[in-house]
This record gives C-alpha cells, sequence and structure tokens, in this order.
C-alpha cells in the first residue's frame, strides 16, 4: 500500500517511509504513548490514529490494537481524498 502511494506521489517517500521506519520501533500499549511520541497525531474513536505526512499534504490513517501493540494501515491519500472519508469508519 505504501509502496504504491509512493510511486504516485514521489514527494511522499520521503516522510512516509521515515514514518515506517520510526513506528516500527514502537511499543504502544495506549493511545496516550502514540501521543507522547506524535502531539500532532489525532486519535479518532478508540483504536485510529491520524498522522499527518510531508506536512499536510498526506493523510495516514492506522488501526492500533493496543493489546497485540499492532499497526495495520487503513488509507493514505491526499488532504483532499481524506476529507471526503469517515476515519472512524475506514
Amino acid at each position: 500500500m505504501l509502496e504504491d502511494f509512493a510511486k504516485r506521489h514521489a514527494d511522499a517517500r520521503g516522510p512516509l517511509f521515515a514514518w515506517f521506519r520510526e513506528v516500527e520501533k514502537e511499543d504502544w500499549d495506549s493511545p496516550i504513548k502514540v501521543r507522547d511520541r506524535y502531539p500532532r497525531a489525532s486519535i479518532v474513536g478508540k483504536d485510529r490514529v491520524v498522522f499527518r505526512i510531508k506536512g499536510n499534504a498526506y493523510r495516514l490513517i492506522v488501526r492500533v490494537n493496543y493489546p497485540y501493540r499492532a499497526v495495520v494501515i487503513r488509507f493514505i491519500g491526499t488532504h483532499a481524498e481524506y476529507d471526503r472519508i469517515d476515519a472512524k469508519e475506514i
């Protein structure tokens, strides 16, 4: 998913894969730990987190399974594409 998006939006490649490398090392067991690391992230509902990529040009939504410390990418898109979806439902 990330690779396909980066092919279509080359300017997102660096920031997107930097985010990925950072998150691979995280051990989030609560939304508080996500906010400690990414203060500008938006916690949406009980398990969704929205990250701003490349300033705010792109949005990345993940589902975090806190008990298992698993992060699953649910959406990556432009800010305009993000405006057309429901972050809690995707």
